[in-house]
């Protein structure tokens, strides 16, 4: 379930509703100022959308199981069921086509927030006068953004990892539309099998992902 009750998801909606005639471009300068005037940091700010990013691609890779199930299960259709059954496979496929647009919107959101923290952050290191204090700023820089870098590389990847499946359900919707008939019916269940290696390989990139990013979760969030 997405946390819409959550403080912080609600204030973004005021916030940005707020923001909405402002050029894209410094948007998001005005947008994280309003959000840290409310108390709520950059590094917050991105914890949250990484948690937001890992829902949209666990229930991403739900609605491609469940997609992929229905391309394999529509042998044995007569008659007047066929174009109930376009219908309910071009509705699946629509599902897909918003969810894998959900989750590049999500890695987006996370890859905005995550610039402008580490940009103010090494910033701000190059302020320290005490060297002790600078070199462990640093450090800690250093293997947050590493720990960032991994998670945003397993993202995309995951994300990519859509495309081919996305494709081939397309063509077998739009080629069950252009052949409406008994014998579409059965050679779109005969080409499934053929989809199996690119479903197999979006779930463990998503499943990959989503570790990565509960690993990434576990290190930002403070002990206790």
């Amino acid at each position: 379930m997405h946390r819409t009750c959550h403080p912080l998801a609600r204030l973004t909606l005021v916030v940005g509703l707020a923001l909405v005639p402002c050029a894209a471009s410094s948007c998001q300068s005005a947008y994280f100022a309003a959000m840290e005037k409310f108390g709520y940091a950059k590094r917050e700010i991105l914890v949250d959308r990484v948690e937001d990013a890992r829902e949209e691609q666990a229930q991403a890779q739900k609605q491609f199981v469940s997609t992929y199930e229905r391309f394999k299960q529509v042998t044995g259709i007569q008659g007047g069921k066929l174009e109930k059954t376009y219908q309910s496979l071009s509705s699946a496929y629509e599902d897909c086509s918003d969810r894998a647009q959900a989750v590049r919107e999500r890695i987006t959101a996370v890859e905005e927030v995550a610039q402008a923290m580490f940009r103010e952050w090494k910033s701000e290191i190059g302020e320290y006068s005490d060297p002790t204090l600078k070199r462990q700023s640093q450090e800690t820089f250093d293997a947050t953004r590493r720990r960032y870098d991994d998670l945003l590389r397993s993202m995309l990847k995951a994300s990519a990892s859509m495309d081919p499946v996305l494709t081939a359900f397309r063509d077998r919707v739009l080629f069950l539309k252009h052949n409406l008939n008994a014998q579409a019916i059965r050679s779109l269940s005969e080409t499934a099998v053929a989809l199996e290696g690119d479903v197999s390989k979006l779930i463990a990139d998503m499943q990959a992902s989503i570790a990565e990013a509960d690993e990434f979760l576990g290190a930002m969030k403070p002990a206790g």
